[in-house]
């Protein structure tokens, strides 16, 4: 992803309080219901995840708990899950435990796929920040246990600014007037890729865009609001001048590759991001540094919930038959110490901030001294502040995952100078409420 991801401290879902009927479509059977596992041994629960440093929490799960076991399968990506899940729901087979992200959350639920587990973890709430915990909710129900914060700031290659005489961007108009100066010199300041239009989320979210929210009884869809259109004259004004990289994040050890080799100077991302940096990097160690996400002219700071970022979710499947204990796997993962840690280091884990309320305290772990050098001391107040400039007015609506793989096909066209951001926001716009108007839904737009 080239933010995230997931895109998230966390997308307040404004859903999370919604309790006006009609919002979602009908959802589907009611499910299976707990039960005990019918034979002597433990509870075995199915975890599906993509995250680093999963399977080594899984372990420790496994070692710590005689009654209970995880079984962890590892999918290719966010976007791979959502699909497979697709799968297994329709077959009656989902798994107990999946990791996710908060974008996704409603659309699962309006299907009936989740499980209310708001019974078995409410009382822990409080170990949480209010954000991440708002993210698994929805209409005052918990179906999720959050497993990530997610700071967002720029990573910049401190040798190639200085070689060219550039200044960390301050401002997106900094950031566009840098990338024109590197581009003298064949380097690109960012990296579209083609089946990633995140881009275009984050930005439209850090400029006060709101895509989904709610009118009355009813979802109010805008997708060309005042945020939306400063977003995309940005984004527009990059592909237009050829600022950005076009690498796909299939062949992911290329893009990294390209970063490393100082093909592309700059990236916006979260601290989880930084581990697939260390793990792939060969050349560029203690070259980067950390500076706070660029802003709009004039305006304060505020950077994007972020969207998707590394899976700030554990939820689980109304088909699962041990929902209690699929629930307290989730706590654990959460908040167990040595669990925390290992997700928090880019070493060992995917270098996430932890959803607990002390996140501060996991800014040494979650970026990379290697990685940065001595700019690591300097690197761990930008995270630290950028905690505190999170956009909380963010709302996922109910067709979410659907109306994002309809994006993802329009980004191409973009990226590819098929079309302009605005013709693919006239698209959505026009795509988004008839498609919830197929679901039954109330909508305006």
């Amino acid at each position: 992803m080239n933010f995230t991801s997931p895109r998230r401290r966390f997308a307040s879902a404004a859903v999370a309080g919604i309790a006006l009927s009609g919002l979602l479509a009908a959802c589907g059977g009611s499910g299976s219901q707990d039960s005990g596992s019918g034979s002597s041994g433990p509870v075995t629960l199915d975890f599906w995840g993509w995250a680093n440093g999963q399977e080594a929490v899984v372990k420790a799960f496994n070692a710590s708990h005689k009654d209970v076991q995880l079984k962890y399968t590892k999918v290719t990506d966010q976007l791979t899950m959502q699909k497979q899940l697709t799968n297994a729901v329709k077959a009656g087979n989902a798994p107990c435990l999946l990791q996710n992200t908060g974008e996704y959350v409603t659309s699962w639920v309006s299907q009936g796929a989740l499980a209310d587990i708001t019974q078995y973890v409410e009382g822990e709430k409080d170990k949480f920040n209010a954000g991440s915990w708002a993210t698994g909710q929805v209409q005052g129900k918990v179906y999720g246990v959050p497993t990530a914060s997610a700071p967002a700031f720029t990573i910049y290659r401190t040798d190639l600014f200085a070689k060219y005489g550039l200044e960390a961007p301050t401002t997106w108009d900094d950031f566009i007037a840098a990338g024109k100066e590197l581009k003298k010199h064949d380097i690109k300041i960012t990296n579209y890729a083609g089946e990633d239009p995140s881009t275009l989320e984050v930005l439209a979210m850090q400029a006060g865009a709101h895509w989904y929210a709610i009118d009355g009884n009813a979802w109010k869809v805008n997708f060309k609001d005042e945020g939306t259109l400063k977003a995309a004259k940005v984004i527009q004004e990059i592909i237009d001048n050829d600022l950005n990289s076009k690498l796909s994040f299939a062949d992911y050890a290329a893009v990294q590759r390209n970063y490393d080799n100082g093909g592309t100077a700059t990236r916006q991302i979260s601290t989880w991001q930084m581990s697939g940096m260390v793990q792939n990097f060969t050349k560029s160690f203690g070259d980067w540094a950390l500076s706070p996400w660029p802003t709009f002219a004039g305006e304060a700071a505020k950077t994007p919930a972020a969207t998707n970022q590394s899976g700030n979710l554990t939820l689980v499947s109304e088909q699962c038959e041990n929902k209690e204990q699929a629930a307290q796997a989730a706590l654990w993962m959460s908040t167990d110490t040595g669990a925390v840690k290992t997700m928090a280091s880019p070493e060992t884990g995917s270098g996430v901030m932890p959803a607990l309320k002390d996140s501060d305290s996991y800014v040494s772990e979650a970026i990379s001294e290697k990685l940065l050098g001595k700019n690591y001391e300097p690197g761990k107040k930008v995270v630290t502040d950028s905690l505190g400039t999170v956009t909380t007015d963010w709302t996922f609506g109910p067709n979410w995952t659907a109306m994002f793989t309809e994006m993802q096909d329009e980004w191409a066209a973009v990226v590819s100078k098929k079309q302009k951001v605005t013709d693919l926001l006239d698209h959505m716009q026009e795509w988004t409420v008839n498609d919830l108007k197929q679901r039954g839904i109330s909508v305006k737009g």
